[in-house]
């Protein structure tokens, strides 16, 4: 298959191309600069220079496609996410390069579109099971996050197959957010608040094995995410065990309060579901958890060379954000648990698979329960 990927030099691309060439697919990816298509011509795809917000050149960039996959965002670094206007950048991207492609392709006669986006906007259902049916609860900072999907609709609407893949939290070891939480922890910061909460994660690797899968599923809306969720308190205290280091204190949900209203996604627990992908591509992540990925992603972390200045100075700015506020947070978080009644089981949000006790939408086996 011929295809054609924007996005191609982040975290998700670099493995996502570099597994489509050795899967056999001859893969066009945009570039936004000669070193960028340096680096793509390196992992064996054809580099172009593109402006994707520019419809006519990426219509021209598009022809004679199969299929378009839309790996393109902007995510802010932990240090800015909460600033006025730091998703500014993604939510252009979601929208207008979206909707480009998406024209491209339908105008260009592509069979497939491929859209990128994130299963941690689903609502809070506590330990319950969240499958793709589960309602989106998007924050007014991330509607563009619809706007992309929408699109990825409008190409199946106009009898192609239009596939929107909604990944967890991303964790590798060539993701700056990965060195950033290691850089983190061993100061003794971990970077979550509600540590009974789920985190449902994947390793890019495992994302970017999934992509190539994606080239080959029906039409739909699948998640993207490990065999077993982790309680984010597993989450961390893998992540350090892995380090050799002390568990870093996670701030309880109400701690949140310190934060402002955009730390309301942050504390959601969210047990997503891989069962709708692994059945219909057959792909299941190498890595089934954070506890078999993350000393895979310290020990290659540990084996690179000392972080680049630019990586450094981002680091000092994440601490100098973060590391205040989660001091606060437990503080103040410790007060609130003094003062709140106990939550029961009956209390908690549910789902129709169920809670703890139920079985697992994951390949049949009994992960995370």
């Amino acid at each position: 298959m011929k295809v054609f990927v924007s996005g191609a030099t982040g975290v998700l691309g670099r493995p996502a191309v570099r597994l489509m060439i050795e899967a056999g697919h001859r893969v066009t990816a945009a570039a936004r600069s000669e070193e960028k298509a340096a680096l793509l011509r390196s992992l064996g795809a054809t580099a172009v220079i593109v402006d994707l917000f520019d419809p006519g050149a990426v219509s021209a960039a598009v022809a004679g496609h199969d299929a378009v996959v839309n790996l393109a965002t902007h995510i802010p670094s932990m240090a800015r996410a909460a600033l006025p206007g730091s998703w500014a950048e993604n939510d252009r991207i979601r929208r207008e390069v979206a909707r480009n492609l998406v024209d491209a392709a339908l105008a260009t006669g592509a069979t497939r579109y491929v859209q990128e986006s994130v299963a941690f906007f689903y609502r809070d259902l506590g330990d319950g099971w969240i499958d793709e049916d589960t309602a989106l609860d998007l924050p007014a900072y991330a509607s563009s996050t619809g706007d992309a999907e929408a699109s990825a609709r409008r190409f199946a609407d106009a009898g192609g197959a239009g596939v929107v893949l909604r990944f967890g939290m991303f964790y590798g070891a060539d993701s700056h957010m990965t060195v950033d939480m290691v850089r983190l922890a061993r100061r003794g910061v971990a970077p979550f608040m509600g540590p009974q909460g789920f985190v449902s994660s994947i390793h890019t690797d495992d994302a970017g094995a999934a992509v190539v899968a994606a080239l080959g599923v029906p039409t739909g809306v699948y998640n993207v995410v490990d065999d077993e969720p982790m309680r984010r308190a597993d989450f961390v205290a893998t992540m350090a065990g892995a380090l050799v280091i002390r568990t870093p204190r996670i701030a309880p949900r109400g701690a949140a309060t310190v934060l402002g209203s955009r730390s309301a996604v942050m504390i959601r627990s969210q047990r997503v579901s891989n069962r709708r992908f692994r059945e219909a591509s057959g792909w299941a992540p190498r890595r089934p958890s954070a506890r078999e990925g993350w000393p895979e992603v310290v020990a290659v972390i540990e084996r690179s060379p000392a972080a680049s200045p630019a990586v450094r100075r981002r680091v000092v700015l994440g601490l100098s954000v973060l590391a205040p506020l989660v001091v606060l947070a437990l503080a103040r978080g410790g007060d609130q648990q003094r003062r709140s009644v106990p939550q029961t089981a009956d209390s908690r949000a549910g789902s129709p698979s169920g809670g703890e006790d139920a079985r697992p939408a994951v390949g049949g086996a009994a992960a995370g329960a």
